[in-house]
């Protein structure tokens, strides 16, 4: 009974992190919440017809194994042939699930793959990529000690592609939500950084910018989990300024004081102005 409701439990979570506080329900709706606690209640049995029927059934999606990393591989192998999102119709075919050590204090979270993504098989590649490790390794981090995941896990698709990307649809991002729910239970990080707007509005349910949300923590209600926000590393492909590296260096001075990452005086001057 419990793994038939889970799904709609989650989508309320989510509605949740959104800042919905109501929810409207139509008769059809109203029927089955009183069938699925008549069977909780013990009086009657679930069947098709007194509840969902297999077809309208939401594909559930659940993480087995003993370990984080097997975990992890079994919401992969399910994202490979998750059919709501191919039936989407949006999205390109090549999955981009997640790298790095799903046993990290640390989480970095993505919107979607883009065309280097897509063609080497793993989030952060190409340009920004090599400014995400160079962020990691100013903070004395490199890629096998964060944990790093999209919130879609295919490149959105659009007419007549190249190299060209977009950002994913709230659609899209619904499709896969209960996919970054679970990475999320199973990492347990002590910090989730949000890389842009799309991701801290999902994680967030703030509709504010990155401008305005970053320089602060945010919590994930249903986990109590940190947030910070901060730009995509992306950013700092069109921004060279020192002082739009600055902004993002204090976030992630902000996160290495909050997990008690050793800063040095060398750090802590890092992208400041020049005495």
């Amino acid at each position: 009974m419990s793994s038939q409701v889970q799904p709609f439990i989650d989508y309320l979570q989510q509605l949740q992190r959104k800042g919905e506080t109501h929810v409207h329900l139509d008769e059809t709706a109203r029927k089955v919440m009183r069938e699925f606690y008549l069977v909780a209640k013990g009086y009657k049995k679930l069947t098709p017809s007194s509840a969902l029927t297999e077809a309208e059934t939401p594909e559930q999606v659940i993480a087995t194994g003993t370990t984080p990393q097997e975990k992890i591989s079994s919401l992969a192998a399910q994202a490979q042939n998750f059919n709501p999102a191919k039936s989407l119709g949006t999205l390109r075919d090549k999955l981009v699930f997640s790298g790095g050590n799903p046993e990290a204090d640390i989480m970095f979270i993505s919107d979607a793959p883009g065309y280097f993504e897509e063609t080497k098989g793993h989030p952060f590649a190409g340009p920004a990529g090599e400014k995400l490790d160079g962020i990691l390794k100013a903070m004395n981090l490199s890629r096998s000690d964060v944990y790093i995941s999209h919130l879609v896990k295919y490149r959105p698709s659009m007419p007549n592609q190249t190299t060209a990307n977009r950002k994913p649809s709230d659609e899209e991002i619904d499709t896969f939500s209960a996919f970054i729910d679970a990475e999320i239970k199973i990492v347990q990080p002590k910090v989730i950084v949000a890389l842009g707007s799309v991701v801290a509005h999902h994680l967030t349910g703030s509709s504010e910018t990155t401008d305005q949300l970053r320089g602060k923590f945010h919590t994930i209600s249903s986990t109590q989990i940190p947030v910070r926000v901060t730009y995509p590393p992306s950013f700092l492909l069109q921004n060279e300024a020192h002082s739009d590296k600055r902004k993002l260096w204090e976030d992630m001075l902000a996160l290495m004081e909050k997990l008690e990452i050793p800063i040095s005086e060398k750090q802590q001057q890092f992208f400041l102005p020049k005495p």
